[in-house]
């Protein structure tokens, strides 16, 4: 038998996650006086110290290219991949699933593109108005008060635009759009699409302490100086300095422990650096691991009094997996050609977007799918990529030396691209579960993945790509990336864009959820989830600030029920 430690303290709290659901959890409860263990899979993360925002790729030892723990590029903030080494997991036939996994402290709010959209009082009651998938036990006024408190925490910069189902929040000033984000404006307003400020998690102004962003434009190498959001910069200090966080990385977890009654007692962790396994107690259990890895836990946490994994009584830990839509399109604009060089850095991401705009019923009706999308875009002064010209001279000029120079100057800026981030509607053929027959390097069996977009989200994409080619024309411009029918007009892989939730449902019927009101297990009343897996939707909005409001959320409930000794 290996050699199990066993630790006599016993914690408040034991947190498994430090990303955008674990840290919000370590700072509001420690906030609130718990002395809380924080166990993390990955490494430690010092972002002042290990940024690479201002290095050249030149004096990187692989000139920034990819690698394997970084497969975003060697400047990428964030340790981790599709494919961890001695970490896999299995897809059932005829899935085509991606599963990203952060590994270092922080997790993926090292990498994130920092949108921070509110989710809209119809995005909690879908179900009441098309009759697919479910309500959400909670309404957007239950969770407003926690928008509007992350926030005022993070520094969102956005402006107050009225927009239906898009709600205003607590912004900062945004940043003025760039040259060709006033081009697309223009083309927007031809079409009565809305392209307004973008709201982001980046600082326009001075918040907390933390300076505002100086525009150097590389916020996926993470921010050196606090600028924009990430759990180790703005969460996990100040969760540390009241003295009642105690932090331990390359711990990775294996299951919840229980007693007799079925309670949460702590968590069993393999520590990788010395292969050992080690159990800690807790007074409450919080996973915030992400969606898919908080829910292989609770399948994984098998006893007698949960014979099928924790809180599973109802059989839907793993259900429902959802992510985002996503289709990318790309024209050439020749409006934008032989601009003036100048500075168009600015933040780390897009300055306006454009969101959802047919929410009224009329135009609903009208549309062959359900629910909605946004358009994320991008372009600017960025040296051309060979898909750009597709091969033709048509854009070089074709040419050598000074003429080929000339002629590469004078289509330098005139690529844009555009990006749709849909909702996906849960359905029962996305979902994962334990694989039997396989184990990670740590000897903990692995997930299986069962994935399915439905007609829906494939006539959204198509939708998305029409629209792409009509702000495209709107410019004048010249359609040079697109998708049809034959590749589902583009859509994404399962799990590609990064956003999965789902997995341990909230709801008001125990029998119909994993998860109370509150986040709070039906069948383990001292366990709570902070991370994407209790969503009962994926709205088009981008989840991590929902994430960190419903963590606030669910954080201070545990708090009280733990003041009123009802865990």
């Amino acid at each position: 038998m290996p050699q199990v430690m066993r630790s006599a303290k016993v914690y408040d709290a034991v947190i498994v996650g430090s990303g955008a659901g674990g840290g919000m959890a370590a700072y509001v409860l420690t906030q609130a006086g718990a002395k809380c263990l924080l166990l993390e899979a990955g490494s430690w993360y010092d972002t002042a110290k290990e940024s690479t925002m201002l290095k050249w790729n030149y004096d990187l030892p692989r000139r920034g290219m990819p690698t394997p723990d970084k497969p975003f590029g060697e400047t990428d903030a964030c340790v981790g991949g599709w494919r961890i080494p001695g970490e896999p997991y299995t897809q059932a036939t005829g899935t085509d699933w991606m599963w990203w996994r952060g590994r270092m402290l922080g997790g993926r709010t090292n990498h994130w593109g920092r949108i921070s959209l509110r989710m809209g009082p119809y995005d909690f009651k879908p179900y009441s108005r098309d009759g697919k998938g479910f309500d959400w036990p909670i309404t957007y006024d239950d969770l407003a008060p926690y928008y509007d408190k992350t926030e005022e925490l993070i520094g969102v910069f956005g402006s107050a635009e009225n927009i239906e189902n898009t709600p205003d929040g607590k912004f900062l000033p945004p940043p003025k759009p760039r040259c060709y984000e006033l081009v697309i404006q223009g083309a927007s307003r031809k079409l009565g699409i809305p392209c307004v400020a973008s709201r982001l998690s980046i600082l326009t102004q001075p918040l907390n302490g933390r300076p505002a962003c100086h525009y150097c434009g590389q916020c996926g190498r993470s921010c050196g100086t606090s600028s924009n959001f990430s759990s180790p910069t703005v969460l996990i200090p100040p969760a540390t300095a009241t003295g009642n966080l105690e932090v331990r990385c390359d711990a990775m977890a294996r299951e919840v422990l229980v007693d007799r009654e079925g309670l949460a007692t702590g968590v069993s962790y393999i520590d990788k650096k010395t292969r050992k396994e080690v159990q800690v107690r807790g007074k409450i259990v919080v996973l915030a691991a992400s969606a898919c890895e908080t829910a292989r836990l609770m399948l994984n946490s098998r006893s007698p009094q949960h014979p099928n994994g924790l809180c599973n009584a109802s059989g839907l830990v793993g259900k429902y997996l959802m992510d985002t839509v996503g289709t990318d399109g790309g024209g050439f604009v020749p409006s934008l050609e032989d601009l003036p060089a100048h500075n168009c850095d600015g933040v780390g991401g897009m300055h306006v977007y454009m969101p959802w705009w047919n929410y009224d019923k009329q135009l609903r009706n009208q549309l062959p799918f359900a629910r909605g999308y946004h358009i994320e875009l991008g372009g600017g002064r960025s040296m051309p990529s060979p898909g750009d010209f597709d091969g033709s001279e048509q854009f070089t000029g074709g040419g050598y030396g000074v003429e080929l120079k000339r002629n590469i100057r004078k289509i330098y800026g005139s690529f844009l691209g555009f990006a749709c981030r849909g909702e996906m509607i849960p359905n029962s053929d996305s979902y994962c579960e334990i694989d039997k027959d396989t184990v990670d390097q740590w000897g903990i069996p692995v997930l299986k993945f069962h994935f399915k977009w439905t007609q829906d989200e494939i006539l959204m994409a198509r939708h998305a790509q029409e629209t792409f080619r009509e702000l495209i024309l709107a410019m004048d411009g010249e359609v040079l990336q697109s998708s049809g029918a034959e590749s589902n007009w583009g859509i994404s892989r399962g799990g590609e864009i990064i956003h999965e939730v789902g997995t341990t449902q909230m709801g008001d019927d125990r029998g119909k959820s994993v998860l109370n009101p509150y986040c709070q297990g039906w069948d383990c009343k001292n366990l709570f989830v902070t991370d994407g897996a209790p969503f009962v939707s994926n709205a088009d909005k981008n989840p991590t600030l929902s994430i960190m409001a419903l963590a606030w959320r669910t954080s201070e409930h545990a708090a009280e029920e733990v003041k009123k000794r009802n865990v």
